[in-house]
């Protein structure tokens, strides 16, 4: 990974974006049509996420993908 750093904020941003909608990383996979572990992955910034992922991510967030990079 070139950015550990930068992939280790944006998951924290990420969990704390889901935690506060009260959403667990299941449902946010299944709202998104995404698998628990691509979430979880993200979040643990063992993975870094393709536009196609951050799309359906922001919109099962229900927040502009602007929010969801702003970390």
């Amino acid at each position: 990974m070139k950015n550990p750093a930068k992939l280790k904020a944006f998951g924290t941003h990420l969990k704390n974006i889901r935690e506060s909608k009260g959403i667990s990383q299941q449902e946010l996979a299944d709202i998104a049509n995404l698998n628990r572990a691509t979430i979880m992955r993200t979040e643990n910034a063992q993975f870094a996420v393709t536009l196609d992922v951050l799309l359906s991510i922001s919109e099962a967030l229900e927040i502009p993908l602007r929010d969801l990079m702003d970390f």
